[in-house]
């Protein structure tokens, strides 16, 4: 039997699975790396602990899976988006890589809009406006603040396409992932030389461009006596992890969205044309379905902010965890849940990394509206989960607003495993939520793209084959409605507050 590699670079830990050619998943291993913050708003990380960490990875997979690494057929990368790998003409990274959370990049966004002509030609040409979390911003930034380290520099790569090219000594990048580097002509599917001169960012610098199940390299030797696989192993393009993670629960013809509960949060509508949002609130990408492109809403903290909570504000409920070994998100929603929707007048704004979408504002912030002595810790975690699908229900408005009609949500990440908040999002958002078999997101999806790749199979026609529907949520009519009227007072917190929360921002 063969098997196919998909290999998920997130922020704080390296996903690799393997999925026989049948589309059941064998086996799958994590290894954490660090997260860098120098300075306040500031995130970075070390190309070379991706690279240490997958290696790593694969070898403990292949090791307790009891596959062999020539029964490996193909290999697919997902990673997340827009970070900056700077190499030097001998490929030695330059400086840590900025990452697509860091937010030191608000006057290159301003200058950048203005050099190519206005946000609304920037989105002409892109399909996307100038943002703290995007690539180009961070080249900008880098030729701004540390010129030595620009003249260095002669490669430009995104983190995934860093350990691709150590699998193979290939560069390459695929559809998706430039989409996000604010550099690609989305709908021609091309390198900008408009934006690229403007911007004054070296064409040679830019890697070739492939669809994510085109074969962009085969391992090299040294990669593989490091890994455990075999030598000329096929890799293909892969995608961004937002493009995998749509692919890995299916999202791949009208009608399907999905809703994604990671470190971010994303609501994405596959869309078989190209179209930009006039204000460009909405990301408009090329798809990892060659030919096909997506549209997309972010917000930067969704399970970030639950996250927060648990880190610093659920000290017993940690303790209770590791007590009884259970997960702690699971005592902490089942807490949430005896507390009554809304929370009995409590609002959880979850801007705590700024925001994307619809708020396009690293001076964002989070906070608790509505606070009163009734209150207890489980209306604040209801609020804060409430908060972040309200939040999200803000990208889906203006995704509806375009015209897309959408019949199902396909909810994924670390989320997706509460029923309590799956049916919170069908309430909210008023659409039947569900979940599919295949629970490893993005590294599902890079699987897929690697069998479609090696196989020379349509990927919609393998996901049609492989992913099932196993669970379904109606909305009920009754908390809909009970949703909407705390959904009406939240959308007023930014607009209200946002000169409180940039003087705050200032202050620091």
């Amino acid at each position: 039997m063969a098997y196919f590699l998909g290999i998920d670079l997130g922020t704080s830990a390296v996903k690799c699975i393997l999925v026989d050619d049948q589309g059941t998943v064998k086996s799958s291993h994590s290894v954490e790396y660090p997260l860098l913050q120098p300075q306040p708003g500031w995130a970075e990380q070390h190309p070379e602990d991706w690279w240490q960490g997958t290696a790593a990875c694969i070898q403990a997979l292949l090791s307790k899976s009891g596959v062999t690494g020539q029964e490996v057929a193909g290999i697919g990368l997902s990673g997340q988006m827009h970070g900056s790998v700077f190499l030097d003409r001998e490929l030695q990274v330059v400086r840590p890589a900025l990452l697509w959370c860091d937010q030191r990049t608000a006057a290159e966004c301003d200058w950048i809009e203005e050099a190519v002509g206005g946000r609304e030609a920037l989105g002409r040409l892109t399909g996307n406006k100038a943002l703290t979390g995007f690539t180009a911003p961070k080249v900008v930034w880098l030729r701004n603040h540390e010129p030595e380290n620009y003249s260095r520099t002669a490669h430009l790569m995104l983190p995934k396409d860093y350990v691709r090219l150590q699998l193979t000594g290939a560069f390459g990048m695929d559809m998706a992932d430039a989409s996000g580097t604010l550099l690609l002509d989305v709908a021609n599917r091309r390198w900008s030389p408009v934006v690229t001169e403007r911007l004054n960012i070296p064409m040679e610098w830019l890697p070739p461009l492939y669809e994510s199940n085109d074969v962009a390299g085969h391992l090299l030797p040294a990669a593989a006596e490091r890994t455990g696989l075999a030598v000329g192993t096929p890799v293909v393009a892969g995608g961004g992890d937002q493009a995998c993670g749509a692919v890995g629960v299916g999202v791949v013809r009208q009608g399907i969205a999905s809703v994604a509960l990671g470190t971010s949060g994303v609501v994405f509508v596959h869309d078989d044309t190209y179209q930009v949002d006039p204000e460009c609130r909405l990301h408009s990408f090329c798809h990892g379905v060659p030919g096909k492109w997506h549209r997309m809403g972010v917000m930067l903290a969704a399970g970030g902010s639950f996250q927060w909570w648990k880190n610093h504000l659920a000290f017993e409920e940690l303790q209770q965890a590791e007590a009884e070994g259970r997960d702690v998100y699971e005592i902490l929603t089942a807490k949430a849940e005896t507390a009554p929707i809304g929370s009995e007048g409590l609002l959880f704004m979850p801007y705590l990394t700024g925001e994307r979408t619809p708020h396009p504002d690293p001076k964002a912030r989070g906070g608790f509206i509505g606070l009163n002595l009734r209150h207890s810790k489980a209306h604040l975690t209801r609020a804060v989960m409430e908060g972040i699908t309200f939040g999200l229900r803000d990208s889906m408005e203006l995704i509806e607003a375009s015209g897309i009609e959408i019949k199902e949500l396909r909810v994924n990440g670390g989320g997706a495993r509460s029923l309590f908040w799956r049916q919170m999002i069908a309430d909210i958002f008023g659409y039947p939520v569900v979940t599919v078999n295949s629970t490893d997101g993005p590294a599902y999806g890079a699987a897929v793209m690697a069998a479609s790749g090696v196989l020379g199979q349509d990927i919609s026609d393998l996901c049609e084959r492989w992913i099932q529907v196993v669970d379904r949520v109606e909305p009920n009519p009754d908390s809909q409605a009970l949703y909407q009227q705390y959904y009406d007072v939240y959308k007023t917190l930014y607009p209200t507050l946002k000169s409180t929360l940039h003087q705050l921002s200032d202050l620091v």
